[in-house]
């Protein structure tokens, strides 16, 4: 693998978007038919996120249907559109069908049944327009952005969608930089996150980047510099909100105890992580521990009150960086106590 800059943020020079490796051309979509009607519903998946999948198994009289044929029909419609190109990409390359009815299916498993996540606060993301969610980052593995972007769909009245902001290596990866872009994470440049804020999206951003996915697991929990307050500048400019969101669980997944610096280099890669289960396990080291996490969003914090101007201010900045950072720092540490168990 070639080396990958890293690059933070919040730099100041300006930035270049990625774009997507390949781009499909907006289709309209044609009128509904019977068999199309159902197509909202992907296979194994009823709309409407977890209350959505609570209801669906009984039919109209309530008499537990399994709506089988529900299902296959609305899968057989998905495949249908995905082979004709009837289908819709936005300027970042986000799919959103596929993101509802395949990457969100692949992911809740591992949020409902496997980290068992309980979310708390999901009353303070707005309903509707943009706002920034700010949270902290662990876990040597990115998992943590993805339950959150579970946490957000499901479990939010409105079923709002969460685009992540992502370091540039994430899109230097095969494969993996097309999922990125069909899932809406696009660059984390200031540039792209204010367009998203001003188009009413919501925009996930994890200031400590590598600092904090790839910290040992002596320093868990404990936040890393949140950079020169990019994130705070680019809601300033779009008048959004800022969410501070703390997430607890993730620390614990791979419990990174060596780096290896010298393999890192020849990757090419910010860390290699050593694990008391990788690599000696092999590919079986990369499973996680099954831990139980907790995603608290706290109260939002206004910008729209400031003039533009305030977004050149760098004590302003200094000063609202630190009050983010501070509120999931203290979150954090309230969550800990609360905490019976990492597994339970």
């Amino acid at each position: 693998m070639a080396d990958a800059k890293v690059i933070p943020f919040d730099e100041d020079r300006p930035r270049r978007r990625v774009t997507g490796t390949r781009r499909v051309r907006a289709v309209p979509a044609p009128a509904p038919t019977p068999e199309a009607a159902v197509a909202v519903v992907p296979a194994g998946e009823p709309a409407g996120g977890a209350a959505g999948r609570a209801g669906s198994e009984a039919g109209p009289g309530g008499g537990g249907r399994p709506g089988w044929d529900r299902r296959l029909a609305g899968g057989l419609a998905f495949l249908r559109r995905r082979i004709t190109g009837e289908y819709e990409v936005d300027e970042f390359g986000y799919d959103r069908e596929l993101t509802d009815q395949v990457l969100m299916s692949l992911m809740r498993p591992l949020f409902d049944k496997y980290f068992r996540v309980e979310v708390r606060g999901v009353e303070n993301i707005p309903a509707e327009g943009g706002a920034l969610i700010v949270a902290n980052h662990s876990g040597t593995l990115p998992l943590d952005g993805l339950m959150m972007q579970v946490a957000v769909h499901d479990h939010h009245p409105a079923q709002r969608h969460l685009r992540l902001l992502a370091a540039d290596l994430v899109f230097m990866l095969p494969v993996v930089n097309e999922l990125a872009r069909k899932a809406g994470h696009t660059l984390a440049c200031s540039e792209d996150a204010q367009r998203l804020l001003e188009a009413g999206e919501l925009v996930g951003v994890m200031p400590e980047g590598f600092k904090g996915i790839g910290k040992p697991f002596g320093d868990r929990y404990r936040l890393q510099r949140f950079g020169r307050g990019g994130f705070v500048s680019t809601a300033l400019r779009a008048g959004t909100p800022i969410v501070p969101c703390s997430i607890v669980g993730a620390e614990e997944i791979y419990p990174m105890v060596g780096n290896a610096k010298t393999i890192a280099r020849l990757l090419g890669i910010p860390y290699f992580p050593i694990t008391p289960t990788f690599p000696w396990l092999g590919p079986l080291g990369a499973v996680p521990l099954p831990t139980k996490w907790t995603i608290q969003f706290g109260e939002p914090i206004a910008t729209d009150g400031y003039p533009p101007e305030a977004a050149e201010d760098p004590m302003l900045m200094f000063n609202l960086t630190d009050e983010v950072r501070e509120q999931i720092q203290h979150t954090l540490y309230k969550l800990l106590v609360q905490r019976r168990s990492v597994f339970f």
